[in-house]
């Protein structure tokens, strides 16, 4: 049976970072804490990525069939792992030689909000952003939840991007990550 994620992202400030946080702590679901080290192995069509969940003290390697900026529905497939085998997993994708490595510390939190979960991150690359997801069993269920999000978005103030903006600001960070 697919996993498959339907995922919006928006961009937000500093300010609206933290009304949000607010807003969300008053009225949704804490789901917690959600620190995330992952290690993303960047490829033309898919993203293989190494999460180490520092908050949850879990592991897992995860491959996205689609890449952001590529439609907002991701078929994911996940292995847990040990969280002491995260550098070993990451060498081993090294030596199989996925040499386009980004990390990334992901500062999370997350919330449930009408059907909707919320993770309200900030990292290096992306600075003070949210993503709103659903996963869905079918893809049957996505004209569904697409509705959900997106009125979610609208009545948080959250602009979610489109693929278009999403593969220019993608394509920025690739090029800052291969200029350093």
């Amino acid at each position: 049976m697919p996993n498959i994620e339907l995922e919006y992202r928006a961009l937000i400030s500093k300010p609206e970072h933290h009304k949000l946080m607010a807003f969300l702590d008053e009225n949704a679901k804490d789901l917690g804490e959600d620190d995330k080290d992952v290690f993303f192995f960047i490829l033309p069509d898919k993203l293989l990525k190494v999460v180490d969940n520092k908050s949850q003290k879990s592991a897992k390697i995860v491959l996205k069939l689609n890449r952001i900026g590529h439609g907002s529905d991701f078929e994911e497939i996940e292995i847990p792992i040990d969280p002491r085998e995260v550098e070993k997993s990451v060498y081993m994708f090294k030596s199989l030689g996925f040499n386009d490595i980004q990390q990334s510390f992901q500062k999370r939190h997350n919330f449930e909000y009408k059907g909707v979960e919320l993770a309200v991150k900030h990292s290096d690359n992306w600075k003070y952003h949210v993503e709103l997801e659903i996963l869905l069993n079918d893809a049957d269920q996505q004209p569904e939840a697409e509705k959900q999000i997106r009125a979610v978005a609208e009545e948080l103030g959250l602009k979610i991007m489109d693929d278009e903006e999403l593969k220019v600001f993608t394509a920025k960070i690739d090029a800052e990550h291969h200029a350093s």
